[in-house]
This record gives C-alpha cells, structure tokens and sequence, in this order.
C-alpha cells in the first residue's frame, strides 16, 4: 500500500509539473525551446569580448555578417559589418583601463534551428571624462546559416557583477 501511495503521489506530482510547463500565460514571440549548442559558438563570442578588452577589433573581423545589426543598451541600433565595427573602435578608443569578467555564458540552439549565445558579465574602465565605470553586462548573439554573427542585443546595469 505504501508503495502504491507513493507511486500515485509521484505520477500526480510529474503530472503537474507537466502540465504547468505546457500551461505559460505568454507565447514566445520568437521560441521557448532551445537545446544545448555546439560550444564553438560561445567561443567565438569569449574571443570577441577579449578582443574588445585588448582594444584589438580587427582580429575577428571576418566573423561578422555584412549585415549584422546590434542593439545597444543605450538603445541605439547599429547595422551593417562597417558601421558596427567603427562604432566599436570608437567607444573603446575613449575608454582606459578596460577589464571584463565573464560571470556565465551559454551557446543554444533554437527550434528554429539558429543559434544563439548569452553572456553575463562586468566591465569596468573609466571613460573619456575620467569617471569610473563598473557595470554588468548581458548580451545574446545571434548567428545566420553561414555561421557568421548577425545580431547583437545589449543590456548594461550599473554596478557590475552577479
């Protein structure tokens, strides 16, 4: 009897969990069903943050799609390879004593077949007016058929740090 409890106690606990999973009160506009990605993708990602720490932009350059778009905190929307990779070398021309920490990062796949990378992490530097700045970071990254980044969304929190 006790066995058979515990095994009804179980299914009506699995059956619950099922269905409050199956039950959210929104629709992912773009998806909620992502897996576990092939790592190359995040580590491509890592090298683009070490790549802006080093001030050394042009490294991974040809990762880019012609057309990448890149939203950043601030809200501004950056499109094409050129006009991102200026943009770039400009704001982290005016920073000094650049440094990230990388909190957590993760390369997914979508069911839409697309991959996608999120980075948590801080930045700490002073900008082009002397000021201290640390802030914490989350980006997603988004890559085309090709392999090649096609989107970038920026959100910045003041304080730095999980």
């Amino acid at each position: 009897m006790k066995k058979f409890t515990l095994l009804m106690i179980l299914a009506v606990s699995w059956a619950g969990i099922s269905h409050a999973q199956n039950s959210a009160p929104y629709k992912a506009n773009y998806s909620s069903k992502f897996t576990i990605a092939d790592e190359s993708y995040a580590n491509k990602i890592l090298m683009l943050w070490k790549d802006f720490e080093e001030n050394q932009l042009d490294r991974h350059v040809g990762w880019f799609a012609d057309t990448v778009s890149m939203t950043l905190a601030n809200g501004q929307t950056v499109k094409g390879k050129d006009a991102n990779l200026a943009g770039a070398k400009s704001y982290r021309g005016s920073l000094k004593d650049y440094k990230v920490s990388i909190d957590a990062y993760m390369s997914l796949k979508s069911d839409r077949g697309e991959n996608v990378v999120c980075v948590w992490g801080s930045e700490d530097f002073t900008d082009a007016n002397g000021k201290h700045v640390k802030q914490s970071l989350q980006e997603v990254w988004g890559f085309n058929k090709e392999g090649k980044i096609a989107m970038m969304l920026q959100y910045v929190q003041g304080g730095g740090g999980m």
